[in-house]
């Protein structure tokens, strides 16, 4: 791999990213009938191949790899990861080697699902590690173990979410303090709440953001108050978490909920990511339906995803598991 020119953007060879992302607003009774007005930031036409707020989240770490001249992009996720999906989808047309560090060992020697399918398409390296080693992942030894198999590489967090990144989000905080409508309040569904970290520091002091975990995990809060304090040096903006909305957990799906994302589609003709976009819209319809959102409220939800791909290549994986 070579350097970009000096002077040059070294992200140029992904093409132009759309923004500020569109903001939509839709007209669904559930809503309306409550007088709350509903609108939705389109992140997820940011950019063909990087797809919504993790184009906000990975460029930086992509940049830094690419002027540094490093090559190689090691990150870790789960088996159905956006994030490892968007990392090798970007890896590919900038000439950066991508490896994935996937979480559960047992899925080695499997067919590959869609997701981790369309990684290896675009080129990533699909490391496989038990449930135990990966919930080391955050340690010092972890990081070393990387880089000791896999030589010079700029390690990425899961979810993209560090403070680079946190900063990289409050960009579209002050996108939707800037827009028109302007949202009272702005919801998005949180895995590592990296991106509520950020987007509550861009926003204007009367407006607050809106959580909607995606996963069981009662450290998320602490998270948010991390990310800002490493990003940002303190507490930025208003902020709150929704629970109660995770279906059962990360990656689940049931019926109801993919019956959901079905009728809002239909409805709109928005296509609904499952994992994340159809359990905000859901959680929302539902807090509105129980009048926890103020009539008169514009209220702003952040689309961070799409689908998948079902063009996506159903690959055989042959690589046998192992340790970092």
């Amino acid at each position: 791999m070579t350097n970009p020119p000096e002077g040059s953007d070294p992200l140029a060879a992904l093409g132009p990213a759309r923004l500020p992302s569109p903001l939509q607003e839709i007209d669904d009774e559930r809503f309306t009938a409550r007088g709350v007005r509903l609108l939705l930031k389109r992140d997820d036409l940011v950019h063909p191949r990087v797809i919504g707020n993790k184009w906000r989240k990975l460029t930086p770490h992509l940049r830094a790899a690419l002027v540094e001249g490093t090559g190689t992009v090691v990150t870790v996720g789960g088996a159905y990861s956006n994030h490892l999906r968007a990392l090798a989808a970007a890896g590919r047309p900038l000439g950066l080697r991508t490896v994935g560090i996937v979480r559960g060992d047992e899925l080695a020697g499997r067919p590959l699902n869609p997701s981790l399918a369309r990684c290896a398409a675009d080129g990533m390296r699909l490391h496989f590690v038990s449930r135990a080693e990966y919930r080391t992942r955050h340690d010092a030894a972890f990081a070393r173990a990387v880089r000791e198999r896999f030589g010079p590489a700029r390690l990425v967090p899961e979810g993209g979410s560090d403070p680079l990144a946190v900063s990289s989000c409050a960009e579209l905080g002050r996108e939707l303090a800037a827009a028109h409508p302007r949202p009272d309040v702005v919801a998005l569904p949180c895995g590592t709440a990296g991106t509520l970290a950020g987007v509550a520091a861009g926003l204007a002091p009367d407006q607050r953001v809106l959580g909607v975990p995606v996963v069981r995990d009662p450290t998320l809060g602490d998270a948010v108050r991390r990310f800002q304090e490493a990003a940002f040096g303190g507490p930025r903006g208003r902020w709150e978490l929704a629970t109660g909305f995770e279906h059962g957990g990360y990656g689940r799906t049931p019926p109801a909920l993919l019956a959901f994302a079905a009728d809002f589609a239909d409805r709109h003709g928005v296509p609904v990511e499952h994992c994340y976009v159809a359990k905000l819209l859901y959680a929302l319809a539902e807090l509105t339906r129980r009048g926890s959102v103020a009539p008169g409220t514009v209220l702003a939800a952040v689309v961070t995803g799409r689908p998948e791909d079902p063009r996506a290549p159903d690959l055989d994986n042959s690589t046998p598991a192992s340790g970092i």
